[in-house]
């Protein structure tokens, strides 16, 4: 098992750094760090620090919330931060201590 961090960044669908959403340059910027995965996730609804709710409408998604999920080492986790300040990228984050590695298969669970 690996110790280290797990980070949500809650953004939403319109909202653009470098010419792209947000949640989609985030992504690249794991891969680009080396990080051992992130997720994106659409949600339908969130209450945002604004206290307004997003939602995604039935004809438009840009006001929809979006979270990027990801697992970091304590480096990773350093150099992700770093990264994030040379950008000047204000993004609200919940960063979590935490254990990860991969599970074995084995009799009771087959892979």
């Amino acid at each position: 098992m690996m110790q280290g961090y797990q980070i949500i960044f809650f953004t939403q669908a319109d909202r653009m750094h470098r010419g792209q959403p947000v949640a989609g340059w985030l992504l690249q910027l794991a891969r680009e760090l080396g990080l051992r995965g992130a997720t994106r996730i659409s949600a339908s609804e969130g209450l945002g620090h604004d206290h307004r709710l997003h939602a995604a409408g039935f004809f438009e998604l840009v006001d929809q919330p979006e979270l990027v999920l990801m697992v970091a080492t304590g480096d990773e986790c350093e150099r992700l931060f770093a990264r994030l300040a040379d950008e000047s990228l204000a993004v609200f984050h919940v960063k979590t201590a935490a254990e990860f590695g991969t599970a074995a298969a084995g009799p009771d669970n087959d892979a």
